[in-house]
């Protein structure tokens, strides 16, 4: 039985010419186009003029912050092996991090279907590359916990002897890098602070990379409060 196969597609964090030729040929050519959000990807599809039809493609959150299993698990599958073609892409960046994406792909490895990756743009590795330190071994979390389990998050952070890089949303960003800093003592009694490299919009027009102690960037961000707007990504070190 010839199945169909899923192409895993990055797309651009920000700026739209971030996308590759190789993604655009790929969303133009399948049959069904699986995204984070549709009206997000709206954007970038009607942009290049791809008319791939589309669907949605979210996990759920409950009350107390646990994750419910992410609907049209079973119809992708099915629509997989009855030979269709599908991409899925994520509302910006690489498809599988942080995002429900892995578990398409876990699904689709269980059933025999080829998955391709079709690579591109990632928040994690673009900052990375501007951050100037020694990233040979870093240790990367994700989304902070919103409510259970942040207080031990942050621990980790700061007890790691990697860096660790990590995303946050604009709502949470304040309130976390105060933690960061009233756990650093307590759990570094030889260094009372540890260093931040911050990425916010990055690829768009207002982008901006902001470096200092955990102290300095809390303070930077306190004083503009109208900085706080966008998606960040964090690399903490010593």
């Amino acid at each position: 039985m010839v199945t169909g196969i899923l192409y895993i597609v990055a797309t651009p964090i920000g700026n739209l010419g971030d996308i590759t030729a190789r993604a655009i040929e790929t969303l133009q050519k399948v049959d069904l186009i699986v995204c984070e959000d549709t009206r997000t990807s709206r954007k970038l599809l009607d942009h290049y003029e791809i008319k791939t039809p589309t669907t949605s493609f979210y996990q759920i959150q409950r009350e107390n912050g646990a994750k419910k299993p992410v609907p049209k698990l079973d119809y992708l599958t099915a629509e997989l092996a009855s030979g269709k073609n599908i991409a899925l892409i994520t509302d910006a960046g690489t498809p599988g991090i942080s995002d429900p994406g892995n578990q398409l792909v876990g699904r689709a490895v269980e059933n025999s279907i080829a998955v391709i990756p079709i690579p591109g743009v990632s928040a994690l590795t673009t900052l990375a590359s501007v951050s100037g330190i020694d990233l040979t071994r870093f240790v990367f979390l994700g989304f902070p916990p919103h409510k259970k389990g942040r207080e031990t998050f942050f621990k980790e952070v700061v007890a790691q002897k990697y860096p660790v890089c990590y995303f946050e949303s604009p709502h949470r960003l304040v309130k976390n890098l105060e933690l960061l800093k009233n756990l650093a003592p307590a759990c570094l009694p030889e260094r009372q602070d540890k260093r931040i490299i911050l990425g916010r919009e990055l690829t768009k027009m207002f982008e901006e990379i902001v470096r200092g102690t955990v102290s300095e960037v809390l303070g930077y961000f306190l004083e503009n409060p109208g900085k706080v707007k966008g998606e960040f990504v964090v690399i903490v070190y010593k």
